[in-house]
């Protein structure tokens, strides 16, 4: 995958800071990485350039690799995308509920301005989110407390559902039942396909029969 000009002197001028967290560069995957103890976490960089700006959009989130390694066999993603798979990830922008944000860069100043800002929201907000949303505890929470509400750090409300339901079985939460209803219900009123609806079923067939542990 090419990697912009722009990219380049963004990543160089985060570089140190992200080392300095244990995060390391993957300029492919136009990100900065983490490996934790469940899965990773990651913070991932889009670039638009337009004739007089460049936009700049930052999402941040984690991996759980067990909600993961069992969602991606019942979801639609192509296989080689698998490893990759975030099970939450949000805009800095719509962590702070401004849903459509994006940085404006028209010059080296203005570079490192974002970057200044994007190192300020992580280290005052952005990696203890990504800490506190490791467990498998508050996974539960941040995915299933509100059923019937879109989740805000999930942007395909059908993977929600998917991994929801997953990581209410593996704490053996006791609405996991109540849960598995609810989201097939949504999984309908949303317009859910009939192979991701039946996808669904097959997965709940695997958390109800099979061994999780």
């Amino acid at each position: 995958m090419t990697i912009t000009p722009f990219e380049t002197a963004l990543y160089e001028k985060l570089y140190g800071f992200f080392a300095g967290n244990g995060f390391v560069l993957l300029p492919d995957k136009k990100q900065f990485r983490k490996i934790t103890d469940t899965g990773f976490q990651n913070v991932i960089f889009t670039v638009s350039t337009y004739e007089e700006e460049i936009w700049l959009e930052v999402n941040f989130g984690i991996r759980h690799e067990q909600i993961e390694q069992m969602a991606q066999q019942f979801l639609n993603n192509m296989r080689d995308f698998w490893p990759d798979t975030n099970t939450l990830v949000i805009s800095i922008g719509k962590y702070n509920d401004a849903r459509y944000f994006r940085y404006k860069v028209h010059n080296d100043i203005d570079l490192e301005d974002v970057c200044e800002e994007i190192k300020d929201f992580l280290e005052h907000q952005g990696f203890l989110f990504m800490q506190q949303s490791e467990t498998l505890a508050a996974l539960h929470k941040i995915l299933n407390e509100k059923p019937s509400k879109p989740c805000k750090y999930v942007y395909n409300q059908v993977h929600r559902y998917y991994k929801g339901v997953i990581a209410a079985r593996l704490i053996n939460a006791d609405n996991f039942l109540d849960l598995a209803d609810s989201y097939r219900f949504f999984l309908t009123k949303i317009g859910a396909t009939a192979e991701e609806q039946h996808a669904y079923e097959r997965l709940l067939s695997y958390l109800l029969y099979h061994s999780i542990n």
